[in-house]
């Protein structure tokens, strides 16, 4: 796991007054955690890739944050470990069911909506372990919306021998799939990502992929999620991605930021980028919960910018 010293700029989380002005759902964990629920990158509830969101977890050792996140369910689960409210500065650590990540794109979008729902839009910087994250906040419409940067971005070839064909194995796929004019690259931007690109949008839809045997790869050599993508079109920089996550205990997520940051750098390394562009990746489609993630890339800067809506969610039956 990833560990984080406290930043003696931040102090630890205030009690009380900061969760109990929240409009979004607040569930109690049974030891009176509070934690927010929200969907990430998409405007319907129904939509996005949920996350858990605690905004005062000072208290809280490894241990208990890591259980916590088991209890969510959730792909990821935000904590809030200490910070600046005059300077809009946060500390912040993500946790899945089954270990600490070092960034966690669609749970940095919930927390940074979480927050402004209570002190307002503007800039928020959050000090996480790959590094500092800036975040805009805007509202349109009553609609809150987040546009994180991402570290420098950056990708290269992946291994066709220990890394591309065990990986298409375990998707139950074959090179002849996939599409020549994307190559199988690592991608990072904050951590990393295998991105393979197939042909046929069919292909993509119908992913039937062996867990433990894709674990296993992923495990071996550090990656985060596999970023699958189809273009849509040969013209546009347009893309539906699906993305496992067996490292983390769960099946697929249905959007995700830190990936979204990655394949913005893999399009501006493999020279795809010659001007500014934002491309739209459609995710969580084929699982029914269709998320919305917009990546602006520059050829000038090698910092990749992820754009998304978040809104609460209801609290869990009990």
């Amino acid at each position: 796991m990833t560990t984080t010293d406290q930043s003696p700029a931040l102090t630890a989380t205030a009690t009380g007054a900061d969760t109990a002005t929240a409009t979004g759902t607040d569930t109690t964990a049974a030891d009176g955690v509070e934690v927010l629920r929200y969907t990430a990158f998409t405007t319907d509830p129904a939509g996005g890739n949920p996350a858990g969101v605690v905004l005062d977890a000072a208290a809280l050792d490894d241990a208990r944050m890591l259980a916590l996140a088991a209890e969510v369910g959730y792909s990821e689960t935000a904590f809030v470990t200490a910070h600046d409210h005059a300077a809009r500065r946060y500390r912040l650590r993500y946790f899945s069911p089954l270990a600490e990540v070092a960034f966690c794109g669609h749970a940095t979008v919930a927390t940074a909506v979480a927050l402004a729902t209570r002190a307002g839009t503007g800039e928020l910087v959050f000090d996480t372990p790959a590094g500092e994250i800036r975040v805009d906040t805007t509202e349109d419409g009553g609609q809150l919306r987040a546009t994180l940067t991402s570290v420098p971005a950056h990708s290269r070839p992946a291994d066709e021998a220990t890394q591309v064909a065990p990986t298409l194995r375990a998707l139950r796929w074959s090179a002849a799939d996939l599409d020549p004019a994307l190559p199988p690259q690592v991608a990072f931007a904050g951590n990393d990502h295998l991105v393979l690109a197939v042909r046929s949008r069919e292909q993509l839809a119908a992913l039937d992929y062996d867990f433990d045997a894709l674990h296993d790869v992923m495990r071996a050599h550090g990656w985060t999620t596999v970023h699958l993508v189809h273009r849509a079109a040969a013209d546009r920089l347009d893309f539906h991605a699906r993305d496992p996550f067996p490292v983390g205990g769960v099946v697929e997520d249905p959007a995700t930021g830190a990936a979204a940051a990655a394949f913005g750098g893999y399009l501006r390394t493999l020279g795809l980028v010659t001007e500014p562009v934002r491309v739209h990746l459609r995710q969580g489609e084929d699982m029914g919960r269709p998320s919305d993630l917009y990546v602006d890339i520059r050829p000038d800067d090698d910092r990749i910018r992820v754009t998304g809506a978040a809104v609460p969610l209801p609290a869990p039956a009990e």
